[in-house]
């Protein structure tokens, strides 16, 4: 995947014109989003990292973008019959709020596990929401037919080639605003996003790499570039970017344009969107994180480069997003459970309790356990759920506890 000769680009569905055409006709009606730089994450990563933040879009996701270029291009016999999508969430509030404001009735088939919030924030733009299938591609099925069945324009989240220029004005505005970008990480679902990208990066003057981002249990972009089948499956925190088959169209600019594609695991999503919430105060659902998951976990392959990141989203629902954040805390030792043997006499929860409080640590469940265990009948067992400042404060706590003679282990995160 490298970047091909103007001929070749020029037999690309879009180019730049395409691209340009797109910025015009939705001027005005979407949020130019800044692309600021951020010094902690920089320090972190060894990069120059600069971010974009899609997430400050109204419907909180760049898609917005592409849904309202398409719209645009309705004829006004389609925009009376309506428009329907198939959406796990972004493109699905996008495609409603504009429809809405251009009074086009629009119907989105949303997959039934879509988080509640995308489903509710869906409606809210009184968008028909239809719930069908386990996934993306379930629901794709499902809106097609429909489409069919009553007469409805379908306007494809991302093998379009006007979402796809839609799209591409993300590139257009970050390299306005950040001319020196060296490298641009861009979050790969169906491939829209950064097809439309790539296309402004590769028409510059100077060489700007374009890296695509996908999640370990959907890699099917990545697969299909390198001939292989994947096994897409699986819970991802990054479910915007959970896409069992990428488009048709958008495989041949990833194919031309792309440099590479890279994979992130569960654990870099999870730290990246904690990373973001603590340091720049801005929250992101998964695929959002994707690209920031990326520099954490292939630091050599962006060390010492002047990185774009798009935070291509921000809805993930509040409940998920606690366990997130409690989860990243427990990994790196500031939430604790610990697991202590005690014997059935009087005193012992309170001598236990002491070495907390002489450590300055902070108690915040504890669970006596006398049934459930295989100990002896006057064993007993406390665990106790514990607030530390660090992973050393977590160490020096335990230390104390078995220089107390009290046998005790840390129950782990996964």
């Amino acid at each position: 995947m490298n970047a091909t000769a103007p001929a070749l680009q020029d037999s690309l569905p879009i180019s730049l014109d395409d691209v340009t055409a797109a910025a015009a006709a939705i001027a005005g009606q979407v949020i130019r989003t800044p692309c600021l730089r951020s010094e902690t994450l920089s320090q972190m990563t060894g990069a120059d990292v600069w971010l974009k933040f899609e997430n400050l879009q109204f419907t909180a996701a760049y898609k917005e973008r592409g849904a309202l270029n398409r719209l645009l291009s309705l004829s006004a016999e389609e925009r009376q019959r309506g428009v329907i999508a198939a959406s796990a969430g972004n493109h699905a509030q996008g495609l409603a709020y504009h429809a809405r404001r251009l009074g086009i009735p629009a119907t989105i088939v949303m997959p039934r596990f879509t988080p509640i919030v995308k489903v509710q924030q869906t409606e809210g733009h009184q968008a028909n929401v239809v719930l069908f299938g386990e996934k993306f591609d379930d629901a794709s099925a499902h809106a097609l037919e429909l489409a069919a069945k009553k007469g409805l324009v379908y306007v494809h989240p991302f093998d379009d080639p006007k979402v796809m220029a839609g799209q591409g004005t993300v590139g257009l505005e970050m390299l306005e605003d950040v001319p020196d970008l060296d490298t641009l990480v861009v979050p790969i679902g169906g491939g829209g996003l950064i097809s439309g990208m790539a296309t402004v990066a590769k028409a510059q003057a100077r060489d700007i790499s374009v890296v695509g981002v996908q999640a370990e249990l959907y890699p099917s972009m990545y697969a299909a570039m390198r001939g292989q089948t994947a096994t897409c499956d699986g819970d991802t925190l990054a479910e915007g970017i959970a896409v069992r088959q990428p488009g048709r169209l958008t495989q041949q600019v990833v194919r031309a344009l792309v440099d590479d594609i890279v994979l992130v695991g569960e654990r870099d999503l999870e730290r990246a969107v904690s990373l973001l919430l603590g340091i720049e105060k801005t929250v992101v659902e998964g695929a959002g994180a994707a690209g920031l998951a990326a520099l954490l976990a292939h630091p050599r392959r962006f060390k010492g480069q002047r990185v774009g990141l798009v935070l291509c989203g921000g809805n993930i629902d509040t409940r998920l997003l606690a366990n997130v954040l409690l989860r990243d805390l427990a990994r790196h030792g500031r939430l604790a459970r610990l697991r202590i043997r005690l014997k059935d006499r009087a005193g012992q929860l309170f001598e236990v309790a002491r070495i907390f409080d002489q450590q300055q640590v902070n108690i915040l469940e504890v669970y006596h356990q006398r049934v459930f265990t295989n100990l002896p009948a006057k064993g007993l067992i406390a665990e106790i759920e514990c607030e530390t400042r660090d992973r050393d404060h977590l160490d020096r706590l335990m230390e104390a506890l078995r220089g107390a003679s009290y046998d005790v282990r840390m129950i782990e995160a996964d």
